[in-house]
């Protein structure tokens, strides 16, 4: 039970086994359909990609330089699925007053999300601006984490997992930040252990619309016109439930069936998710090494590559907390709440929606930044925090409870 350092060191045979699975590679033939984003990931990017992870992508050398970040492993139990290995990363921050920060990632992100945020919230650099504690773990069958071994391990567990991990950490009081799953399990935490979890961020905003009955002042607001942003948004949510979700369908119902591919194909498994980092994110440019590095954390991963997928299935099946069930979109009054909205996030609602989820303290529009805004648009993304928690923030008296107990 006891937290240990943790160093990632994937052995060669699974380096060499990759090579040579990557060597016996098949593609479709070069065609106008198989080479055009419209119909998937292009042919010609992934041949790209793949003789690169062959031959040229150091493996070693992004191994050493993510082994350069504090990381930690530790047994966490999980009720009624007894003890998990779970990997995190744990930066302390120097400053006195720090807050404990939950970071949680999504898919297809892993831990990495955080590391551009990370010495930007653990040394701000500006003695008036808030500093963190960060904590970002590999969620369960993500990453370096273990997985359960049956079935029913839903959004209450995910969030059972990472609330017991704070507390072993000695945080009885944190925040939360998080988006794509972040948002349901630190919105889940906020629900369950809300004496514990006292705030959140959220860059991905799941809402429903406000109503006459529930939010008679926020239901005006909605039936104002739509601003231009507000069209644009509506539009982006659009172009995802028409064009950008079937992923999601095929993980949420029949996991175990693109389950059987992604092991067994390191270039479906590239497929599957260089998509995403393209569709997801606003013109970001992306470099092979960061692309494969993404990729390589989902093919060396402790669960395997399938076991990611889990997650649609379990959120959808497993109650409470379900995708049917209200409650993660209801209006949570104990945990106060910041949102940042990114022009090129898959669900992109007018600001009185995501003001039916709790006490919102913050709020920011950006003009630029999609999916993925800690690793995109890292400057933003700390910068709403730091505005959130600090000097004349919606959240400073959060953040007071800590520079008070130094």
């Amino acid at each position: 039970m006891v937290v240990q350092p943790f160093k990632i060191d994937i052995p060669s045979s699974k380096l060499e086994a990759l090579k040579t699975k990557l060597s016996s590679a098949t593609f479709a033939d070069e065609s106008p359909m198989s080479d055009s984003w419209d119909y998937g990931a292009p042919v010609s990017d992934l041949k790209r990609l793949v003789a690169y992870w062959k031959d040229g992508f150091d493996w070693r050398a992004q191994e050493a330089k993510i082994n350069q970040l504090p990381q930690y492993s530790t047994s966490v139990s999980v009720e009624g699925f007894g003890d998990l290995d779970i990997h995190f990363i744990h930066q302390k921050s120097g400053e006195p007053g720090s807050i404990p920060l939950l970071f949680c990632h999504g898919w297809p992100g892993s831990f990495l999300e955080v590391v551009k945020i990370l010495p930007l919230l653990t040394k701000p650099g500006d003695k008036n601006a808030p500093s963190f504690h960060v904590v970002a773990p590999s969620l369960p069958n993500f990453g370096f984490s273990g997985g359960p071994s049956k079935p029913g391990f839903g959004i209450a567990q995910y969030a059972e997992c990472l609330h017991k991990l704070m507390l072993k950490l000695g945080y009885d009081k944190y925040v939360t930040q998080g988006g794509d799953w972040g948002y349901a399990i630190t919105r889940v935490i906020g629900i369950q252990y809300p004496t514990h979890c006292i705030a959140s961020h959220l860059n991905y905003i799941r809402a429903n619309p406000p109503t006459l009955l529930k939010h008679p002042l926020l239901y005006l607001q909605y039936l104002l016109p739509r601003t231009q942003k507000e069209k644009e948004g509506l539009a982006r949510t659009a172009w995802f439930h028409k064009q950008g979700y079937g992923y999601n369908v095929e993980q949420t119902t029949r996991p175990a069936t693109i389950g059987a591919a992604l092991p067994d194909s390191p270039v479906g498994l590239l497929a599957w998710i260089y998509e995403k980092l393209h569709d997801w994110t606003d013109s970001y440019p992306w470099t092979d090494d960061e692309i494969l590095t993404w990729v390589s954390i989902y093919q060396f991963s402790k669960a395997g590559p399938a076991a990611s997928a889990l997650i649609y299935y379990e959120a959808q099946n497993t109650y409470p907390y379900s995708r049917e069930d209200p409650r993660q979109v209801q209006y949570n009054a104990p945990v106060k709440l910041g949102l940042s909205y990114f022009p090129k996030d898959l669900l992109v609602f007018p600001r009185c929606y995501g003001r039916t989820l709790g006490p919102v303290v913050f709020e920011a529009v950006h003009d630029e930044g999609g999916h993925f805004a800690a690793h995109e648009k890292p400057e933003l993304l700390v910068g709403d925090l730091r505005k959130m928690f600090g000097p004349g923030g919606g959240a400073r008296d959060v953040a007071l409870l800590w520079s008070k107990g130094k």
